[in-house]
């Protein structure tokens, strides 16, 4: 098993590549979804269940574990891995993304954020260092360097202004990081929907230098049109060697136009999220469990789907648990909805591999175009 981080591409068609990230508790397949274990768990899943699905890499937030159990708590039991048992890699946010959604409860300064927990009102203080040190404590596999994430629309000088500060905050995270081998640092490009500022952003990261590269502030309430316009030009404004992560995306429609635009990482809560509203992603688009119509349908949610929901239950089974409010509907729909996710990451790299990625984006958009086709 390698020792060290790095990044090899494998195969390209067009924009899109594939490729392997390797870490020294496992490889990560690219284009690759994260799952995400906000406190330390992915909700109504174990995780060799969340493995199972085909995950390589799960995410982590600094912000929520900070607040509990503290990292300090989880350094002493061994570190995250341990602690949630999950031995493949671990990527951490930074925690800057949902401090600044406390716009009531937090102070920012060039120094960092103060801000009040939403659990107790108690008083914190993050800055570029002590997200580093969080995330070390932690034992992340893949740190995310401390920045300010904007919400959209905003003017530009704004935009301007925040991009800049962050980008000062990343020199400060790469020289708190240090040197730690096995561990990657990624840095994150900000500049909302202006190429320039995205370029400048760009550029003062690569002097900078990381093991990976995010494009971050999308997906904050642009737009689809406005983050694929950005995702046009921006992965290109990186490094070709280093792998390229959106953050925060998405729907399947969104990973796939992400993929075809350059980008090798993804992680979204969506999936989970879904699962426990009722909500399950299939090839024919999204099914509403709770709609009356399922009531009585033998079939499973999706015929061709091979994960356990569909394998063993109905949708009127389904439909049944969810309006019973049992908690094995958000497992069942979890589970699904991980399944469909990584397995139409598996399709996409099978089809950048062979050359073959427009006609499998033609029959994703043509089956989910289909609809969710009514019992006969």
């Amino acid at each position: 098993m390698a020792q060290t981080f790095g990044f090899q591409v494998q195969g390209r068609d067009g924009k899109a590549r594939t490729g392997v990230i390797t870490t020294p508790r496992g490889e990560i397949r690219t284009p690759a979804f994260m799952p995400v274990g906000t406190a330390a768990t992915v909700k109504a899943m174990l995780p060799e269940s969340v493995r199972a699905t085909g995950a390589d890499i799960l995410l982590g937030n600094t912000y929520h574990l900070m607040l509990r159990p503290t990292a300090e708590r989880i350094d002493r039991l061994g570190g995250l891995h341990r602690f949630m048992n999950w031995e493949r890699p671990i990527l951490t946010d930074s925690g800057g993304f949902q401090v600044m959604s406390l716009s009531a409860l937090r102070k920012m300064s060039e120094e960092g954020v103060r801000f009040k927990s939403h659990i107790d009102g108690s008083e914190h203080f993050l800055s570029p260092e002590r997200s580093m040190e969080i995330q070390r404590l932690l034992g992340s596999d893949i740190v995310m360097c401390f920045d300010e994430c904007p919400a959209l629309p905003a003017p530009e000088e704004v935009v301007a202004k925040s991009m800049r500060m962050s980008m000062r905050w990343a020199q400060r995270s790469r020289d708190a990081f240090g040197d730690r081998p096995g561990h990657a640092l990624f840095g994150i490009q900000q500049g909302g929907v202006t190429q320039e500022l995205r370029a400048e952003s760009a550029e003062a990261l690569v002097q900078i230098g990381f093991d990976g590269y995010a494009v971050g502030g999308l997906a904050v309430g642009e737009g689809q049109e406005a983050m694929f316009g950005v995702l046009d030009y921006a992965p290109g404004m990186l490094p070709e060697d280093k792998p390229r992560y959106l953050m925060g995306v998405g729907k399947p429609d969104d990973i796939v136009g992400a993929v075809q635009r350059g980008i090798d990482m993804m992680d979204c809560v969506l999936p989970s999220r879904s699962g426990r509203t009722g909500q399950a992603f299939t090839r024919r688009g999204v099914v509403n469990i709770k709609n009356a119509r399922h009531m009585d349908d033998p079939r499973p949610l999706d015929e061709d789907c091979t994960c356990p929901a569909c394998r063993g239950y109905s949708r009127a089974y389904l439909h049944h648990v969810f309006r019973a409010g049992e908690i094995i509907s958000s497992m069942l729909l979890t589970w699904h909805n991980l399944h469909y996710f990584q397995e139409l990451m598996a399709g996409l790299r099978g089809a950048i591999a062979e050359g073959r990625l427009d006609a499998f984006v033609a029959q994703f958009h043509a089956r989910r175009a289909e609809g969710d086709i009514e019992p006969l």
